[in-house]
């Protein structure tokens, strides 16, 4: 009796499947792998180097300002921005551009003023943080001392001291709330809808302009022939109708022509008008993937900051030298990643100012060309 190796089809559309799975994972893997250098790239580019100094400096005059007797209380977007406000506004100035665009404008405002919070919260990040260094360095000298990890009096209570003021020092990424990241979110969203919706509102109206003119073409050609030969007809008759024929003909084309180029005219106004929104929306777009970035970033470092504060008090509750040892320890273990995450932020939050200022520009450039008032 033969015997027939059969195979389920179960088993073949399983491991079609688990195929299917191993491919669209090393499809996504080799996606990330282009993310990572396409990130680490931009991170190397001299404009990307220039931003970073320029925020740099604006921060370091900043805390200057604080400690100075006549603070001047300077944003960083009027001296980051690309072009600089005034100059954005001396090109909207007497001219009726798109709302749109006005919107444009502002938003990427209140996103650089956002973003420029969070510079400042990452630095007093970074300056909290101290109190947990100073714990940590205690910690080192008692391991490498004689005693082997003992401490005196003093440093228990020097430690026991750091770790209470870092327990209810104010989490720094507090200074923005949740529902402030969601309402800019919504605001990216909402205008790139609307930048995309218009830019489709005005193209459909181009094309419905060009049929229009083509069937009024044809249709003043028509009847202008017609009438031409009528008289031409007639001039078998009349002297009058053989001489106004060609006349009228000439006309007809006169008026044909003229009609066409104030058509040509009105559709290449609204044309650099799509090109002004669209270049907006692209620029929106970008802007909006990064802000995502960034504020799932801080989302994760703030439960970080807040879950080392819950042991710092927890350790200051208890207030036995050993849940101290262990809270130190996994201090020390989280050191690398807290720096990791605060770099990570701040190298977004750059790159941020560099996607806004580059659609900035671009945007400026449309209008500059165009110089067209909005007219629809």
């Amino acid at each position: 009796m033969a015997c027939f190796n059969f195979k389920s089809p179960f088993r073949l559309l399983a491991g079609a499947s688990r195929k299917r799975r191993q491919k669209d994972c090393e499809d996504v893997l080799v996606n990330k792998v282009n993310v990572d250098e396409e990130y680490k790239e931009a991170l190397r580019t001299k404009s990307y180097t220039d931003i970073s100094s320029k925020v740099e400096g604006h921060l370091a005059s900043k805390r200057m300002e604080t400690s100075s007797s006549f603070p001047l209380h300077l944003h960083l977007f009027e001296s980051l921005l690309e072009p600089g406000q005034e100059t954005v506004a001396h090109i909207i100035e007497g001219s009726n551009f798109h709302p749109l665009l006005i919107d444009y404008f502002k938003i990427t405002i209140e996103t650089c003023s956002i973003c420029e919070i969070l510079l400042q919260s990452i630095h007093q990040i970074r300056a909290n943080h101290r109190m947990i260094k100073s714990v940590l360095d205690l910690r080192q000298k008692a391991c490498v001392s004689i005693s082997e990890s003992s401490f005196s009096n003093d440093e228990c209570y020097v430690m026991f001291r750091d770790l209470a003021s870092f327990a209810t020092i104010r989490n720094p990424l507090s200074a923005i709330r949740p529902v402030e990241f969601r309402n800019m979110q919504t605001g990216h969203s909402d205008l790139l809808s609307r930048l995309t919706l218009q830019c489709r509102k005005i193209q459909r109206r181009i094309k419905i302009k060009r049929g229009m003119k083509k069937v009024v073409g044809y249709t003043i050609v028509v009847a202008y022939t017609a009438l031409t030969f009528t008289l031409m007809a007639l001039a078998f008759h009349t002297i009058v109708g053989f001489v106004a024929a060609p006349a009228l003909f000439t006309c007809s084309l006169g008026l044909l022509k003229k009609h066409n180029k104030l058509v040509k005219i009105k559709a290449s106004s609204r044309e650099r008008i799509v090109a002004q929104l669209d270049v907006a929306a692209k620029g929106v777009y970008i802007l909006m993937n990064d802000f995502n970035t960034i504020s799932r970033l801080v989302m994760r470092l703030h439960d970080e900051i807040e879950h080392s504060k819950a042991m710092a008090d927890m350790c200051v509750r208890n207030g036995k030298i050993e849940v101290m040892k262990e809270v130190i320890r996994e201090f020390r273990i989280g050191e690398t990643c807290l720096n990791e995450q605060l770099k990570e932020l701040e190298e977004h939050i750059n790159l941020c100012f560099l996607t806004i200022n580059r659609s900035r520009r671009l945007v400026v450039q449309e209008l500059m060309h165009g110089a067209t008032p909005f007219k629809l």
